[in-house]
């Protein structure tokens, strides 16, 4: 390895990457913020100025370069600030985060400290500015008012400057002391919260201290820069700050990651129930937006959230501190995770954001969360919800939220681990009697204070209170974490076996990684608790699940990633040991922290399969590390100095020396093990560990984390440029998805393959294109615009007269006098008048979902955006609307979309009232013959029936307005056989939905009316979805069955290929019902067209009874089953009669009483359905009550089928007869449930 290599090697494994010192520039002088946003009304004293980097050290590292501004703009995101003596000058402390390109990230811990400023030149510009503040304040007030004289205002308006000392915002050098903000900050590889904060206290007190340190700051500087490594996984690390020592722990490879923010401040901020939901939003990548007052507040909440997501990681942007300069981020039409100041005395309702459709509000000071609509609970979110407050009431913390918790300022075990060194330099000899004499002092006031006891080689074994708070927040962490970890085991234990692996190799998979399928997720759906589903299904569409997949699928060519393996490892051992088999299901909500209460954890561990790395364990792993150091860095030391540098000035952070800090120097004493000397090996193992980390950083699809945090305008227009480029790509994505799986379910209901998808996934798709355009519509939107305008854009597009005038000019036809049936503006104004009480942004969704299912989504956005003046005043410049290429290319894209078939706004708008139209078709050539018949429909859906409606006489068709019906299955068409000629021969029906454009035709070819056909007085027919300009071929595939012809001469003497046929489409029917009940609720369809519809059991049964039927009929062409029915059960009845039934097999009993019956009450139904009508019903009643499989039998063994049939028809051919009565059998697993319009006036 070269020396380079060596070394940049080396700086990757530090314990620090960057030491940095931000604050005032006085060569450059003071320079307002204009990115602030700050009122000039305010008085100087209170307003924000530009900050600089004053000092950084290294100048760079070749794995993690210093990005200075935006450093600069996370260490002081308000800028400089001013104070005096008269304001509180408390330090404050928060940390930050910055994500490069490959997904790896940095943290920056900053202590903020206010120190007076020497600088005249600064302060005479504090001055002035002060002085002509007050001026053009009192200028502005006395001009509201009347003056005696100018020359009067203005000697008041000097007096005042000094009138007004003492006042808030005031400022006069000759009394004031002006003192302005200054910020160290540490930044890390990993998140050390704890031990970078104490080394900055540290680090901060001996400044304001007026004895000077041990040793220049410089050397505690380099030793942390240079000489501190990164503790290897499963150690802790003791290394020195100025005025003690710190120790800093890792987790080991089978722990869970590291993670010091306190969840315990995070749920007494929030509360449990808030915590949850906001989890929720983070796993379905909703945008989040934090707010508060402190910085620190927000990288709590922030990092608790990503913390408990594990196995998954955040994909998306992640800005837990936001800028005012950076707030154009807030337009990003993509998940994020963001967090902003809230301004001294601003309120909620004075943000006015660009997407709040799907955004989740956390506003932290005031403990509430705002989630999106629609958001679906987490799975057994109340009993997660009671176990985790069980855990927090265990540490002493309220699950309500609302509590604020303050970190303590001193430095955390300083007094037992001062104590601990001492007494381990006493016995290596290093005290003398005078240092012995102070030692047995402090170790009798430890005892006295509560320390503890002494062991034999007299080390304190106590906790002092800032050590057991430290200690107990780590154990909380813990346990919240397990608790969450034990969930998503719970959810995806066996997620592996849903993993598709179709790839040869790692390149080919990477080619085609955009349309590859990697994971089965309609059969992992399928076998998840019910109430778990709508979760489920839109959690599996997220960027981190796919992330989670694709890196499973990597591990079959690459290692694993480690929170991926760590996360299998942990399901490995749990179904080694789970012996249960318990059906994922059924089965019941199991707590984590029962372990933590019952006394036999052996017991619990080898059930739970926890084994040794039992959580308790876990968290005496932890207490062991931190009491008691596993190695200990080279301690701080002099530096080759000059003499006279670093200098100690009481109150003033010192110019550092530039040329001892910007190289490490004898970096090869770099740690010293408490036990042996093995250094050399510690590096390797903390090197390799860390290179293992970043090597699987590459399959990440992150947006260009670096370049958000520029907030030059090139850099600006270059990210929203990019943004651009992302909705384009998803939509293109999302609609082929869309298309994908919606063809492979309509062609399994064609029977061409098994359907792939289930209606609430099919949902989940429709509300991930809800949000894709929502998103889309918000991006780049004017904020002057009131809140919701993109969605009013949407629901409201008559708000704009221009855009009203536009969309005027399309409603009518032709003609100019009739309005166009879905045309927008009609759309618009219908989903206003829905009486469900939608918000804007549910009625933009429900618009939406209209015209996804009238196949008009595409051509009303585009009128929509024609308006181009309208798009320049509601956007700026950069939105996606106003790119007229990419916009074009999108609405293509969703164009594409109207190829199939939707119900979404059918199927989840259930209760809105709906307007059909019923048209009956007759024959062309009778057509007259409807004049003189008084018809009635009943139309029935899914979701109920119409009703009788009447049609008045001379008219064909009805307007009524009713519940929505759903998708319409079946229509009753009757007349009441009144009139001269009250019969009429009907083609089909036709009803129209006058909301969603749906056309549904039900076709019949047959006579109404008594003495004709088969004397039916009303009908049951079978309808199907009509696709726009396919009336011609409506019926061909669920319609009404075609009349059925007396099978000629010709026909019998082939009788015996029209058997196969028959029985194979018996078989058919058969099959198709089994495979609904074997389908997921949401995927069935329509029972009665499997029924009653074509190709369903009723035709096909009636074809197998009429195959080899005899008829006397010379002049009448149609022959009914049902003639054949009645015969055969009035022979039953009367068994003399025929006197035939004495040489017969058939036996009376229950199959044959119940035949008898069922036929009889079929016969004395007041419904005039006709034969066809009566057959149908009693084989619907038949397979409904389980009787139709013994039925058969009996016809078939009756003697009145060897005189009705021929020789060689089906109902004499014993085998035939009974492959049809084992084949019906089996349906008899299945409960059937018919439609009201089938059974209806039948008494059994």
């Amino acid at each position: 390895m070269s020396g380079t290599a060596a070394a940049s090697a080396a700086a990757s494994c530090r314990f620090a990457h960057y030491f940095v010192v931000c604050g005032v520039d006085t060569d450059t002088g003071l320079e307002p913020d204009d990115g602030a946003g700050e009122s000039f009304d305010q008085s100087p004293i209170r307003r924000s100025f530009k900050s600089k980097v004053l000092v950084h050290y290294p100048e760079t590292t070749e794995r993690s370069p210093f990005n200075k501004d935006a450093v600069n703009m996370l260490c002081m995101p308000r800028g400089l600030s001013f104070r005096t003596q008269a304001d509180r000058l408390d330090p404050q402390f928060h940390s930050f985060t910055i994500s490069f390109d490959d997904g790896t990230r940095s943290y920056g811990f900053v202590h903020t400290f206010y120190e007076e400023v020497t600088s005249a030149q600064i302060i005479t510009a504090m001055q002035t500015l002060y002085q002509m503040h007050h001026v053009e304040h009192h200028s502005s007030s006395s001009a509201s008012s009347p003056s005696s004289s100018s020359s009067s205002s203005d000697a008041e308006s000097l007096a005042g400057v000094s009138g007004c000392l003492g006042c808030a915002g005031s400022f006069e050098p000759a009394r004031d002391t002006l003192y302005v903000s200054k910020a160290l900050c540490l930044i890390s590889p990993l998140p050390f919260l704890q031990a970078s904060r104490q080394f900055l206290s540290q680090l901060h007190q001996a400044v304001t201290s007026q004895t000077a340190p041990p040793l220049p700051l410089e050397s505690y500087i380099h030793n942390i820069l240079y000489e501190v490594p990164l503790p290897p996984p499963g150690r802790s690390l003791r290394f020195h700050g100025v005025q003690g020592p710190i120790v800093c722990q890792r987790p080991g490879a089978d722990e869970l990651p590291l993670g010091e923010y306190p969840l315990g401040e995070a749920f007494s901020l929030l509360g449990v129930d808030n915590m949850v939901q906001l989890l929720t939003c983070a796993l379905l990548e909703t945008q989040i937006l934090l707010y508060s007052q402190d910085y620190q507040r927000l990288m709590t909440i922030a990092e608790g959230v990503t913390t408990l997501l594990f196995p998954f990681q955040w994909q998306h942007i992640y800005l837990p501190i936001v800028s005012t300069s950076l707030h154009h981020l807030l337009d990003a039409p993509v998940p994020f995770l963001m967090g902003i100041q809230r301004r001294d005395g601003a309120q909620r309702s004075s943000l006015h954001l660009p997407h709040e459709a799907n955004l989740c509000f956390v506003d932290i000071d005031n403990h509430c969360v705002e989630t999106p609509e629609d958001l679906p609970a987490f799975p057994d979110q109340a009993e997660l919800v009671q176990e985790l407050s069980e855990v927090l009431l265990r540490f002493g913390l309220s699950p309500q939220g609302g509590v604020i918790t303050k970190p303590t300022t001193t430095s955390p075990r300083l007094s037992s681990l001062v104590l601990e060194d001492l007494m381990e330099d006493r016995r290596n000899g290093n005290l003398g009697g005078e240092e012995l004499a102070v030692l047995e002092r402090l170790q009798a006031l430890a005892q006295r204070c509560g320390g503890g006891k002494m062991s034999d080689s007299g080390k304190t074994l106590g906790l002092f209170e800032e050590e057991e708070e430290e200690l107990k927040s780590a154990k909380l962490n813990i346990q919240i974490r397990e608790v969450f970890a034990g969930r998503f085991a719970a959810m995806f234990g066996r997620y592996e076996e849903f993993v598709i692996h179709s790839a040869l190799d790692l390149d080919s998979w990477l080619s085609n990684r955009e349309g590859t399928l990697n994971f089965d997720k309609g059969s992992f759906l399928s076998v998840q608790p019910v109430t778990h589903l709508r979760f489920l299904s839109r959690f599996l569409e997220t960027s981190m699940f796919s992330f989670f997949v694709d890196g499973k699928v990597i591990s079959h060519w690459a290692d694993r990633e480690p929170q991926q393996q760590l996360f299998d490892n942990r399901l490995e051992r749990e179904r080694l040991y789970d012996t249960d088999g318990v059906d994922s299901r059924n089965c019941s909500y199991r707590k984590c922290t029962t372990l933590f209460e019952s006394g036999t954890e052996e017991e619990h561990m080898i059930k739970r399969g926890w084994g040794k790395k039992h959580i308790a364990a876990r968290s005496q792993a932890i207490e062991h590390r931190l009491l008691k150091a596993d190695h200990t860095a080279i301690h701080p030391h002099l530096l080759d100095m000059r003499i006279g540098q670093g200098r100690h000035q009481p109150g003033y952070f010192p110019k550092l020396q530039a040329d001892v800090l910007a190289q490490g120097q004898n970096t090869n004493r770099t740690v010293i093990p408490n036990q042996g000397c093995f250094s050399a090996r510690l590096m390797v193992e903390i090197c390799s560990f860390q290179r293992l980390q970043n090597k699987h950083t590459f399959a990440r699809k992150n947006l260009r984390q670096a370049k958000l945090l520029d907030p030059s305008p090139e850099a600006v227009t270059q990210t929203h440029r990019e943004f651009v480029d992302g909705l384009l790509s998803e939509c293109r994505l999302k609609t082929k998805r869309m298309l994908m799986e919606r063809m492979g379910k309509e062609s399994a209901e064609l029977g061409q393959g098994e359907a792939n998808i289930t209606g609430l996934q099919e949902n989940t798709l429709i509300h991930s294109l809800c949000d894709l355009l929502e998103r889309t519509w918000g991006h780049g939107l004017q904020l002057k615009q009131v809140r919701h305008t993109h969605t009013r854009h949407f629901t409201h597009p008559i708000s704009s007269d221009d855009l009203q005038e536009h969309l005027e000019l399309s409603r009518t036809l032709d003609d100019g006098a009739v309005p166009l049936r879905g045309s927008l503006l009609q759309d618009v104004r219908f989903i206003q008048t829905m009486s469900e009480g939608l918000s804007d942004v549910g009625q933009a969704r429900a618009w939406i979902h209209l015209a996804l299912e009238k196949k008009m989504l595409s051509q009303h956005l585009k009128e929509l955006l024609t308006n181009q003046e309208l798009l320049r005043q509601l956007y700026k410049p950069h939105a996606f609307l106003l790119f007229e290429e990419e916009r074009e290319q999108f609405l293509f894209h969703l164009l594409s979309l109207n190829t199939v078939d939707y119900l979404c706004f059918t199927h989840v708008f259930t209760s809105i009232s709906i307007q059909y139209r019923v048209a009956i078709i007759p024959m062309k050539k009778l057509s007259i013959a409807m004049a003189t018949v008084n018809p009635w429909v009943c139309v029935s859906g899914e979701l109920g029936d119409s009703g009788v409606r009447q049609i008045p006489k001379n008219t064909q068709e009805i307007f009524f307005q009713c519940k929505n019906l759903g998708r319409l299955s079946t229509l009753q068409l009757g007349q009441e056989n009144s009139g001269l000629l009250a019969k009429c021969l009907i083609d089909s029906v036709m009803v129209y939905n006058e909301i969603t454009g749906h056309t549904y035709k039900f076709p019949c070819g047959r006579w109404l009316g008594k003495g004709v056909g088969d004397g039916s007085l009303e009908r049951v027919l079978i309808g199907q979805l009509v696709s726009p300009g396919g009336e011609e071929d409506a019926g061909r595939w669920t319609g009404t069955p075609p009349e059925l012809a007396s099978p000629s001469q010709a026909v019998r003497a082939v009788l015996g290929s029209l058997g196969s046929r028959i029985q194979e489409d018996m078989r058919e029917a058969a099959n198709n019902l089994v495979k609904y009940f074997h389908k997921h609720e949401q995927e069935r369809g329509n029972l009665t067209v499997l029924l009653c519809g074509e190709g369903g059991l009723v035709p096909s049964l009636e074809k197998f009874l009429l195959h080899g039927l005899k008829t006397n009929r010379l002049f009448q062409r149609n022959v009914f089953v049902w003639d054949f029915v009645e015969k055969a059960v009035a022979s039953m009845e009367t068994d003399d009669q025929m006197g035939d039934l004495h040489g017969s097999t058939l036996t009376k009993g229950p199959p044959c009483d119940s035949l008898c019956h069922y036929v009889n009450a079929i016969n004395v139904s007041p419904r005039n359905i006709g034969k066809e009508g009566k057959f149908q019903l009693f084989v619907c009643l038949g397979i409904r009550d389980q009787l139709l499989f013994q039925w058969l039998p009996l016809l078939a063994e009756c003697p009145l089928t060897a005189r009705t049939y021929e020789e060689g028809a089906l109902l004499r051919d014993r085998a035939a007869v009974h492959s049809l009565s084992r084949m019906l059998h089996t349906l008899n697993e299945f409960t059937i449930i018919l439609e009201t319009a089938l059974v209806k006036g039948v008494d059994l």
